[in-house]
């Protein structure tokens, strides 16, 4: 009897601790909260800026395309490197920071090239131009050709250094052709490049100079006499292209392509060039 009542009592503590307990039945499982992503900048166009290297004639044409090709290509800012071609040419080869060469002539191009200083496939001749002979806008001068510079009334002619100025080196060669050079010796002024002859002319310290007919469009100073002809001087045209040590090719590409684009080409037009 005594054992029964054990069992019995001991069967009702079990169940009784049974009911007391937390609940076995698992509850569902909530899914993790996602983690939260850092949000995502917005795609930016890589911001680069250019150093062009140009040919000091093409001064104000340049100016001006500055501002519509960077409105144009956002994030590329170009800064310019004006001079003669030929000390353009000598920088570059000595290691100065540069992205595009823009040359008034083939031969200071020709020499980077040989060097293997500029990228070879982005070569292209952008524009042409021609040689004017000019005198102040108010001067009396009334020769009419460029043989006449033989004029002895004609004291200081005003030129480019034929050695690093395209403008002189084409003066040079017409001079040759016509067989005057040696009658001009001691009154030639040479202009470390083709800006510096019209400024000479401008300010009446020449009496005539040669320059492009690009620069003399520029100016209501200067007025024309005469244009010299094409067979006279080698083709003056200016190559462009991507300097090999630019750390920003592709927007110097780009810069090239919207010098030879329909908006390029209107500029330089603009500007007296051909």
């Amino acid at each position: 009897m005594k054992k029964q009542l054990l069992a019995l009592c001991t069967s009702l503590g079990l169940l009784l601790t049974a009911c007391s307990g937390s609940p076995t039945t698992p509850q569902a499982t909530q899914p993790a909260p996602a983690a939260t992503a850092p949000a995502t900048p917005a795609a930016q166009t890589e911001k680069a800026e250019i150093m062009v290297s140009a040919a000091a004639s093409l001064t104000d044409a340049l100016n001006e395309l500055k501002t519509t090709f960077e409105a144009d290509n956002p994030g590329i800012t170009v800064t310019y490197n004006f001079g003669s071609s030929g000390k353009l040419a000598q920088q570059i080869g000595q290691g100065a920071p540069s992205d595009v060469f823009l040359s008034a002539s083939a031969k200071d191009m020709n020499g980077l090239e040989e060097k293997q200083l500029i990228t070879k496939d982005t070569r292209q001749d952008f524009t042409k131009n021609e040689l004017v002979l000019i005198t102040n806008a108010s001067s009396s001068v009334a020769i009419d050709s460029f043989e006449k510079l033989t004029d002895p009334s004609l004291k200081h002619i005003a030129v480019g250094e034929p050695e690093a100025v395209p403008a002189g080196r084409y003066a040079k060669e017409v001079m040759d052709t016509l067989k005057i050079g040696d009658s001009l010796n001691g009154r030639l002024v040479y202009g470390s490049d083709v800006r510096q002859v019209l400024t000479f002319v401008e300010s009446g310290n020449a009496d005539v100079g040669i320059v492009y007919a690009s620069d003399a469009a520029s100016s209501k100073n200067v007025k024309v006499l005469a244009t010299a002809k094409s067979e006279w001087h080698k083709p003056i045209v200016y190559p462009g292209a991507v300097v090999t040590a630019s750390t920003h090719a592709d927007a110097a590409k780009s810069f090239l392509s919207y010098l030879t684009s329909d908006k390029g080409k209107a500029i330089l037009q603009k500007y007296g060039f051909q």
